[in-house]
Formats: C-alpha cells, structure tokens, sequence
C-alpha cells in the first residue's frame, strides 16, 4: 500500500522532518475539506511509491498545523513545495496532473 511511503508532519516535527531531511521532500499543504486537495491525494500516494528513498514525500494539514504554512505564504491549497538542503526550490499551487509533479520532481531526483 502506498501510504506507508507518505510522512505526515505537524508544526513541531517539520524542522526534523524536511529541513533536515537527507533526501530531497515534496510537501503537500492540505485540508481534508478541500476538495482539490482530495483528488490530488491518490496522485500524492503514487508519487511517494515510485520516488521511495529518492524523494520524500510529506503531507501537512494546514489546518492543524498554522504555523508552518503561514512560514512559506501560503495564501491557497493545495500548495506543493519542493525542498533540497532544508531550503524551498520550487512551488506547484493548485490540483495539477501527475506529469507536472514528475516535472517538479525530476529537478532534484
């Protein structure tokens, strides 16, 4: 099952988690209210499967974690960031197709 490959982050964990990541991370800003957000979460979990130990692969709720988002100016969700060395590379806003995360993507993997 794909979820084992998704890590899911709060406030506290993310310094841990993605900054201090040794590989590259994708994060996924959601809400389980937003609908795009939903739709793009099968695409999120084939993601994690086929970039597993290349790519890290990291979902935080907006919504139970403020802090953070608020951090990278996140004004709409979903929103991706991509992370190398602790720093954001790049940003994908909105419900986009697999294609266009794999593009995101295959700048750091």
């Amino acid at each position: 099952m794909a979820e084992k490959h998704v890590i899911t982050v709060n406030d506290s964990e993310f310094e841990a988690k993605v900054k201090n990541s040794e590989l590259p991370c994708l994060v996924d800003f959601w809400a389980p209210w937003c609908g795009p957000c939903k739709s793009l979460g099968p695409v999120i979990d084939e993601l994690a499967e086929e970039y597993d130990g290349k790519v890290q692969i990291v979902k935080m709720n907006v919504d139970d974690s403020p802090a953070t988002p608020g951090k990278f100016g996140i004004k709409a969700i979903p929103t991706l960031i991509l992370f190398k060395d602790g720093e954001a590379v790049d940003r994908i806003t909105g419900a986009v197709g697999k294609a266009q995360l794999k593009d995101l993507l295959s700048k750091v993997s």
